[in-house]
């Protein structure tokens, strides 16, 4: 994942505000009981405040990420109107090299195990030590052994973009003008990789200090700067001699390079701009590098997962490396505004909760997040499933993306929808893990997966062709699942599982009742559009609107206790912005 400085400052002043609201309520508390009865409350009530603010901040996340998908909703229509298959397949896989290697040296290992370390030390300034001078001085030089992995990653990634081309899309040396292309795309844009590498470290920190808004927003600028290339970049670059495609690369170098700028005005009003330090014996490095061992471990697994799936794709012919990833993108919308939201801001809780060894205020946090991120990832689900075809004919049908490029999409995203719920739960299982330090078990889930996957693809790709590689995606998610769930019941004292299964089957009936109202509306639509102009835009409008007004009216008929607890944390955050200042 720019208006960022207002937000900051609010946010700032309302921890500023809780914090001191926190002091006088525990020195009240203090003055009416003995010592150890002020801290049980205090620990309650901040146990308690952790949870009702955890909407509250996956709703910053939430907004700044539905901006950005938003966003990159229009990239990909651009994209998908205004260049080939063959360009569009070309740019998918050289992206998904420095985005992949992003999940290693960025928002994956590193944030993953810097965020506990981080908390750790912050949380000795609640104690009475000097946590945040610690935390700074640990930060420092994580940055600075950050940037020389960074640098090396990079300079190494485009000497050797060639031998890379040929590990993701060995089947393009069938079209060699495809292989040359993509050769030349992944040279270029791979110093995309130091630039998110930076600005996913300079996230982890905002989120450790519970500055959720400024690391929200800023990922929104990479889709501006991918939109005003591809509306003003292929004509100059074509009337040069140079392949238009070329646009889509140079909007990913300066999107990266947007949102580390983005975020260093935040970094230095907390204190976390100063200049790196190359220490490899700090003591919170050494740390955060024994997290990363087995985190990486796992990362490597899903790298591998993803150079299988893109190998596989490339085989399938021209457009399926296209079809897997306009599905993929569709699935982030609904996963990143609010599934991804729940998780990142749930891991500097559950790992303060961790520290602390609280294990019972660990679940429940945990179990709240989940029941959260399932609300919002089942009807997600369920409406990716049955209206497939008329999202993608309304988001994507126009230009160079034609009937057979939309249904060849939506088949795609029948499957990857389909797991929504699945990749929703994985993403509130794994920062329990991570926030007990258990790193070993989500590595070995994923080599599980990692099979589930392989073994799926290779039966399902010869009926299902690059459908079927998505069905594999959806099959070996819900392995992970299941798989990471049963191992957290073994470490945990209660993972409130019928908790969460009630609420989930309250979910489903709900989202089947809208899964049904609208399919019905744009089939109804597509008879009366006929001769209406943009009639092919109607009858996904229609699904779509018709979806969430039934699926709102069912889950208050069914009582969710979520959609009261997500409409209740609007309504704060609407009065406070309308409150006088």
């Amino acid at each position: 994942m720019a208006e960022r400085a207002q937000d900051a400052g609010d946010a700032q002043g309302a921890g500023d505000a809780r914090d001191a609201g926190d002091a006088r309520d525990a020195g009240d508390a203090r003055g009416a009981g003995d010592a150890q009865d002020a801290g049980d409350a205090r620990d309650a009530g901040s146990a308690g405040d952790e949870r009702k603010k955890l909407v509250a901040r996956a709703g910053i996340v939430g907004a700044g990420t539905l901006l950005s998908r938003v966003l990159g909703l229009g990239r990909d229509m651009a994209f998908a109107a205004l260049f080939s298959v063959r360009e569009t397949d070309a740019f998918f896989v050289a992206f998904t090299i420095p985005n992949a290697l992003r999940q290693l040296l960025g928002e994956g290992a590193v944030s993953s195990a810097v965020v506990p370390v981080l908390s750790g030390k912050l949380a000795k300034k609640d104690e009475g030590g000097d946590g945040e001078r610690e935390a700074r001085a640990f930060f420092a030089s994580v940055r600075g052994v950050s940037l020389l992995a960074l640098v090396v990653v990079t300079v190494l990634g485009m000497i050797f973009a060639r031998e890379l081309t040929d590990l993701f899309a060995g089947g393009y040396r069938a079209r060699p003008l495809d292989f040359e292309r993509t050769v030349q795309f992944t040279r270029i844009v791979f110093p995309y990789i130091f630039f998110m590498g930076s600005a996913a470290l300079g996230m982890a920190a905002l989120n450790a200090k519970r500055r959720f808004a400024v690391a929200a927003f800023a990922p929104g600028l990479l889709n501006v700067a991918f939109l005003a290339a591809a509306f003003l970049l292929p004509g100059p670059l074509a009337r040069a001699g140079i392949d238009p495609g070329h646009a889509m690369v140079i909007g990913a170098l300066v999107g990266g390079l947007l949102q580390v700028a983005a975020q260093w005005p935040a970094l230095r009003a907390i204190g976390y701009a100063g200049r790196p330090r190359f220490r490899f014996s700090d003591p919170g490095v050494r740390e955060v590098l024994r997290r990363m061992g087995p985190m990486t471990f796992g990362i490597g697994v899903y790298y591998i997962d993803l150079v299988l799936s893109r190998r596989f794709l490339s085989e399938l012919g021209p457009g399926a490396q296209s079809y897997f990833a306009w599905a993929m993108r569709l699935c982030d919308f609904p996963q990143g505004i609010f599934v991804m939201a729940l998780s990142t801001a749930a891991l500097p809780s559950l790992s303060t909760f961790a520290a602390r060894g609280e294990l019972g205020e660990l679940g429940k946090t945990y179990a709240q997040g989940m029941r959260l991120s399932l609300f919002v990832a089942i009807p997600a689900s369920a409406g990716l499933v049955f209206l497939a075809e008329p999202i993608v004919t309304t988001l994507l049908q126009r230009g160079a993306f034609n009937a057979a490029s939309a249904h060849e999409t939506a088949r795609a995203l029948a499957w990857q929808g389909g797991a929504i719920w699945t990749v929703a739960a994985v993403r509130q299982l794994v920062p329990v893990f991570y926030a007990m330090g258990n790193t070993r078990t989500p590595v070995i889930v994923s080599a599980i997966d990692l099979v589930a996957f392989v073994g799926l693809a290779v039966v399902l790709r010869g009926p299902l062709g690059h459908a079927g590689i998505s069905a594999a995606v959806a099959g070996s998610s819900a392995v992970q699942m299941l798989l990471l769930f049963a191992a957290l019941k073994l470490q945990l004292p209660n993972v409130h599982a019928a908790e969460i299964a009630g609420s989930a089957l309250r979910t489903l009936a709900a989202s089947l009742v809208a899964s049904a109202g609208g399919w019905l509306a744009a089939h109804l639509v597509e008879g009366w559009s006929a001769g209406w102009p943009l009639r092919l835009v109607w009858p996904g409008v229609a699904a779509v609107a018709a979806f969430c007004a039934v699926f709102i009216v069912e889950a208050h008929l069914f009582g969710s206790p979520e959609l009261e607890s997500l409409l209740s944390g609007l309504r704060r955050r609407l009065r406070r912005g309308k409150a006088p200042r």
